[in-house]
């Protein structure tokens, strides 16, 4: 669809210029047909916008807002200056389809980056359904806003479409994305479970997503010293203090927007009403949704920095059932630094965990014993697990545990995408993820999942 979009305006712009040259020599007449290239331009992104087959719209919008503004542009230009005589300049002609393919091509490169991806097919037996809100949390105060506003914390549900739940019908799942990640990252993960009888609720966690909405409906965007930081600590030579310190600020902001998210949940399941925290304009559809959430079953999952957050707030919390670490390094579990060493929390674990990683990072855990004269962190969390499992990744990147790599296969190369096969991948790893829930939370089934894949 992009590249016939991207072929049809080009070669739109191409007539303009041929047929200029050859018979709209005429300022007037070149100046009418220019606005009706534009008209017929504008039409044909609206209607590919408005096609019931064109997923993620927005791809187009930007296209579509520039095509809108030179429109007119065009149309006023035709009309106030119809009258003036003399013939186009050749030059000026090609000059302007040069710089109006350009313009295009720039318009359209959100199209090209990302694809035509609306999640894979699920295999339960109900269908998925989407609703969204918004947690304002009137005791924190956002740190990386300015004004002094209230921490929000946008919830997003995929649910199983039924008029006939009972009761705790189904349990919860809390997902939490990782470091300027967003909340659809983990997009088929939810649908599946949703399409087997879970209630999944995505955060975003403002500032440290890639971007989200507030409450007054603007645009927030990643924190540049949180990007700067990230990177940072990925970085050579970064001690075990700076790292401790940093990631001690990120998991206590992220803990606290998901305990936040949970509580109101629940009370709201208790009340069977949403009290004045939630901003939302589907309040009846959220209060049904909890409604048939079953909240004394409640799984946490989170990828990267999600994952760490997930495994941290499941030993503080006794609701908390079952953990999907989906390749985050426990950064929880690291309780200090002595002597530049790590301090790792020798408590055991408790609550069932799972833990995916990539197999590069599995075999790194000897060298980095011999380097630091102690395990991994994730190891030795593992290691101390009552019920613990590792499921190991062949060949995968850091960016095949989410969706990125078929919503944008450019971005997933640059952050961190392997010699896999990613539809194939997410089907085997939301399989595991599926398998893990029904044993741990729903007592169903027998987990025949294997160290690695």
């Amino acid at each position: 669809m992009s590249m016939f979009v991207l072929i049809a305006l080009v070669a739109a712009e191409v007539a303009l210029v041929v047929m200029t040259c050859t018979k709209w020599e005429e300022k007037p007449e070149w100046r009418r047909n220019r606005a009706l290239v534009r008209l017929i331009e504008t039409a044909l992104v609206f209607c590919i916008v408005l096609l019931p087959t064109t997923h993620m719209k927005w791809r187009f919008l930007i296209a579509l807002v520039v095509l809108i503004v030179r429109f007119p542009i065009a149309g006023i230009s035709w009309l106030i200056r119809r009258k003036k005589t003399g013939t186009r300049k050749k030059l000026w002609t090609v000059v302007n389809c040069v710089f109006s393919v350009i313009l295009i091509a720039f318009t359209l490169i959100p199209s090209f980056v990302f694809s035509n991806y609306n999640g894979l097919p699920t295999t339960g037996q109900y269908s998925v359904n989407e609703v969204s809100g918004i947690l304002v949390d009137s005791s924190r105060k956002d740190p990386f806003e300015s004004d002094d506003s209230d921490r929000e914390v946008p919830v997003h549900f995929y649910y199983p479409e039924t008029d006939n739940a009972d009761s705790n019908a189904f349990p919860l799942i809390l997902f939490s994305h990782g470091a300027f990640g967003y909340y659809q990252s983990n997009y088929s993960t939810y649908r599946e479970l949703a399409s087997h009888g879970y209630v999944v609720a995505a955060l975003d966690h403002p500032h440290h997503s890639f971007f989200t909405k507030n409450t007054n409906g603007k645009t927030v965007i990643v924190d540049t010293d949180f990007i700067n930081d990230v990177m940072a600590v990925n970085e050579e030579g970064v001690s075990n203090e700076q790292i401790f310190t940093l990631s001690q600020d990120w998991l206590r902001l992220r803990i606290a927007d998901e305990n936040f998210a949970l509580d109101c949940m629940e009370r709201a399941k208790m009340r069977k009403s949403l009290d004045s925290y939630w901003k939302t304009n589907d309040a009846e559809t959220i209060v049904k949704i909890l409604a048939m959430t079953d909240t004394d079953k409640i799984g946490l999952m989170g990828h990267s920095l999600g994952g760490a957050s997930s495994v941290t707030l499941a030993r503080q919390r006794s609701d908390i059932d079952a953990v999907v670490d989906l390749d985050g390094t426990m950064l929880g579990e690291i309780v200090g630094v002595k002597n530049g060493k790590n301090i790792y929390n020798e408590e055991t674990y408790k609550i069932p965990v799972l833990e995916f990683m990539k197999e590069m990072d599995y075999n790194d855990r000897e060298q980095y014993k011999k380097e630091n004269g102690m395990p991994y962190v994730n190891e030795f969390v593992m290691a101390h697990a009552e019920n613990g499992k590792t499921v190991v990744f062949q060949n995968a990147g850091h960016m095949d545990f989410t969706d990125l790599p078929l919503i944008s296969p450019a971005l997933a190369n640059m952050l961190g995408h392997g010699n896999v096969d990613s539809e194939e991948f997410l089907t085997t790893m939301n399989q595991i993820i599926l398998d893990w829930f029904d044993y741990t939370l729903k007592g169903e089934g027998t987990l025949d999942i294997q160290a690695k894949y």
